[in-house]
């Protein structure tokens, strides 16, 4: 049987069904783990971070909305990403991890051998979080970095921070999308991320939602975007204070320069695009998103519990974040 999926929500997780997850990871029928804001005790915690560990079928694991809610659950989840090495999207949004906690997950995570997309939406990071993260984004000729990055609505960040990133984001040979919604940015980070985007020849989406810019910020991307060649196809900027007239334009130019690749390639007959479209397809930009609208960052789902050769439909149409 092809690996499935165990997907739970706000639920409170009882012993038997603790039994099945583990049953199913070190069994390697899942490839896919959500238990986004479900209780379950510390013990049971440690049960699921063991069978993470023995894992080889894992390759997404949303342990969003307080899951790891203490250092100890933090400790857990650093040694099982050790001793796993087929993670490759993590979800750790509105976990309390402060700076303290991702210390402890850093070696783990800056060394994962298949991690790609790191969620750490409001987990109330500062900028010793923010150093840690600089390091999964290597620059051209180091090692493979992460290719998604969520940041959002982490407050405690300073301008200092900000400008570390931004930095890291010129350089990363990586990335590809960035979501820094609603954070308190304001015009300023938003230029330093401007010249980050096009010195980046690899960041596509970037998410700017709710972050306290102007027609200001909003014409520094304009004249980026239509005077100089950038990688960049997607950029979000609902919920600022931002003319429509400003947005529609951006979008506008980021539309005509990826229609514009497309007919080079074709006139090239090849079906690649001069910048290689790759498999790899990113978690949070979801339809609404791209199209400069507001919306989360979450995924809507239908949550199952992927029992043996049955599922059992939980929580309908709730969010997968």
């Amino acid at each position: 049987m092809l690996p499935g999926s165990i997907q739970i929500t706000g639920e409170a997780l009882s012993g038997a069904e603790i039994k099945d997850i583990c049953d199913s990871l070190k069994e390697n029928s899942v490839r896919l783990l959500s238990v986004r804001g479900c209780q379950l005790s510390d013990r049971d915690f440690g049960r699921v971070c063991r069978g993470v560990a023995e894992s080889h079928s894992l390759a997404q694991l949303n342990l969003n909305l307080g899951v790891v809610s203490t250092i100890s659950r933090t400790k857990q989840l650093a040694d099982a990403l050790k001793a796993n090495r087929s993670v490759q999207t993590l979800f750790l949004h509105g976990s309390p991890l402060l700076d303290a906690g991702l210390v402890t997950l850093n070696g783990a995570l800056s060394t994962h051998p298949s991690l790609v997309s790191l969620d750490l939406g409001d987990c109330m990071l500062g900028d010793e979080a923010v150093r840690l993260i600089c390091g999964m984004l290597p620059p051209d000729g180091a090692k493979s970095g992460l290719k998604e990055l969520t940041l959002s609505a982490n407050p405690a960040i300073s301008t200092q921070g900000w400008a570390r990133l931004a930095i890291a984001v010129a350089h990363s040979s990586q990335l590809r999308v960035l979501n820094l919604d609603y954070n308190p940015l304001g015009d300023h980070i938003a230029g330093m991320l401007a010249v980050a985007v096009a010195s980046s020849r690899t960041l596509e989406v970037l998410d700017l939602e709710g972050t306290g810019l102007t027609n200001q910020s909003a014409q520094v991307f304009l004249d980026m975007v239509e005077n100089y060649p950038t990688s960049l196809r997607v950029l979000v900027l609902a919920e600022n204070d931002i003319s429509p007239e400003l947005q529609q334009q951006i979008s506008d130019l980021l539309s005509e320069g990826e229609e514009e690749e497309d007919k080079d390639g074709e006139a090239r007959g090849s079906s690649v695009t001069p910048r290689e479209k790759p498999a790899w397809v990113p978690h949070s930009i979801t339809g609404s998103k791209r199209l400069g609208q507001k919306g989360s960052t979450e995924n809507h789902i239908s949550h199952a519990l992927l029992r043996k050769d049955h599922f059992y439909l939980r929580n309908r149409n709730m969010n997968f974040s």
